[in-house]
């Protein structure tokens, strides 16, 4: 979002310090209301329990290479490229029904659409674990991809409604972390629910899928009690604090409508940042699923049984989720997020590279940290820089559900990377998501210079302008979004 700041508001300044919150009206109660504080509270209500949710999502979408480690292709007796299959459907389907799915959370309420389609998923993930054959586990993770698409684009959104946006990425980055907590310890999870293996008939690759699925749908229904819309109904913020923080995100917003108009839903689908943070999301989603998905047949072919080698994926996610809540924070207080993609990406390349040279077991497992530690910390990075260099609630919805959709596509290239056959190496596998992380690095070096050059101009067309904009001439340009000349795009 943009960087103008007007210096004569004293709201704008008390604000963007976290001080006192200031009323330009004088109001005494609103003076009194710490904006700390408010933040605080905020954190406390929302963030846990959305990473809650993001885990158990995240947990649900990527157990089947837990459950394919405890015999799944085996008792179905699926070939390999029946298993990718299986993966990749489900993300064909969960890209398609990203944007819709927000546009609906948009026109409705976030407290009711999340925990639906959570409702819905979770009886499909109980309803896995009795599949019998390819046909039966091909429909169900059609559905589930169907039914998942909604939370991550729609959680992402929701976010930057609370937060502004040098305080959005630590925000998602923690949102985001419950994706490594449920890598870190869903293998550890799957092979104690395994333990379970053969009662009440089933397998222990069907209880995986049976118990996380009913946990769920548990959770999904607290939901409805514990998921809030938007600060100017939330129940736990007094009177004064609702409108501090409208207000704060007024000013965040600078000038940029918050109405619902089909206009834009078109100026996203038609703004090429739009597409071209989705390839930035697309080159970091194939590294990350990839490893998400492959991660312990990448270890057990390193010559470890399958027990050891889901226990050994856990330390590589820990790390991650360490590092990725440290790089959200730090990307907040630099205020930028293109040197974070560049580097990162280059990090999880030379991970990938490691794997690739196969130079010893012990630094292939090195590779493991390396990867894990430079791709996930890109994805709530890009999440972020995307969000925020868009004008307008509805708009920055649409187009957070397009950078979200176009990068999930990648969760259906990566579902093909790492066939069975191919190991131990995985040449192709290795090679291709080397390939991705280097495009993402470039994708930050892009905006770098662009987002420099585009700003210089709005700089220059503001100071020929020879004053400052008034809130009458923002309203009146206030759909036109980030194009106006006082949106400044975050580098």
């Amino acid at each position: 979002m943009g960087d103008y700041v007007d210096k004569k508001n004293p709201v704008e300044k008390s604000t963007i310090e976290h001080d006192d919150y200031v009323g330009s009206d004088g109001d005494i109660e609103l003076q009194e209301v710490n904006t700390k504080a408010i933040i605080r509270k905020c954190d406390i209500r929302i963030i846990p329990w959305v990473a809650l949710l993001y885990l158990l999502s995240f947990l649900d979408r990527t157990n089947i290479g837990n459950a394919n480690i405890f015999g799944l292709s085996t008792d179905l007796g699926l070939t390999s490229t029946e298993y990718a299959m299986c993966l990749a459907f489900f993300f064909i389907f969960y890209v398609l029904f990203e944007v819709p799915s927000n546009i609906v959370m948009k026109a409705w309420r976030p407290s009711m659409w999340i925990p639906i389609i959570m409702i819905a998923w979770g009886v499909v993930m109980v309803g896995m674990g009795f599949v019998r054959n390819f046909e039966g586990l091909l429909a169900a993770r059609i559905i589930l991809g169907v039914t998942e698409a909604g939370l991550f684009p729609g959680i992402a959104f929701f976010l930057t409604q609370w937060y502004r946006r040098f305080e959005i990425s630590l925000r998602v980055a923690l949102f985001f972390s419950a994706a490594t907590i449920a890598g870190a310890f869903g293998g550890l999870l799957a092979r104690l629910i395994n333990l379970m293996d053969g009662a009440a008939g089933y397998e222990g690759w069907r209880w995986i899928f049976i118990l996380e699925g009913i946990a769920t749908v548990v959770v999904a229904i607290a939901s409805f009690w514990m998921m809030h819309d938007y600060p100017d109904t939330a129940k736990f913020l007094t009177p004064a604090e609702r409108k501090v923080l409208q207000e704060r995100l007024r000013l965040d917003t600078d000038g940029c409508s918050g109405e619902y108009k089909k206009r834009f839903i078109r100026d996203a689908f038609f703004d090429w940042k739009s597409w071209f943070f989705g390839l930035a999301f697309f080159s970091a989603v194939v590294p990350l699923y990839c490893f998400s998905l492959f991660s312990p047949t990448i270890i057990r072919q390193l010559g470890y049984t399958a027990g050891m080698a889901q226990l050994m994926s856990t330390p590589p996610y820990v790390a991650a989720s360490f590092m990725t809540i440290f790089i959200g924070w730090l990307s907040d207080r630099l205020k930028t997020r293109a040197p974070f993609i560049m580097i990162f990406g280059l990090i999880g390349a030379l991970g990938y590279g490691l794997l690739l040279a196969n130079v010893s077991t012990a630094v292939s497992y090195f590779a493991l940290f390396l990867g894990a530690c430079g791709i996930y910390p890109a994805f709530p990075i890009i999440v972020a820089w995307g969000s925020n260099n868009f004008g307008g609630s509805l708009k920055k919805s649409v187009a957070t559900g397009i950078l979200i959709c176009s990068g999930n596509s990648g969760g259906v290239a990566s579902s093909f990377l790492f066939p069975a056959e191919d190991g131990p190496r995985f040449k192709k596998g290795h090679s291709v998501c080397i390939g991705f992380c280097c495009l993402l690095s470039l994708t930050g070096v892009f905006w770098w210079f662009y987002a420099g050059w585009a700003n210089n101009r709005k700089a220059a067309r503001n100071a020929a302008r020879g004053r400052e904009w008034t809130a009458e001439e923002k309203l009146e340009l206030q759909d036109e979004g980030d194009h106006v000349d006082w949106f400044f795009y975050t580098r």
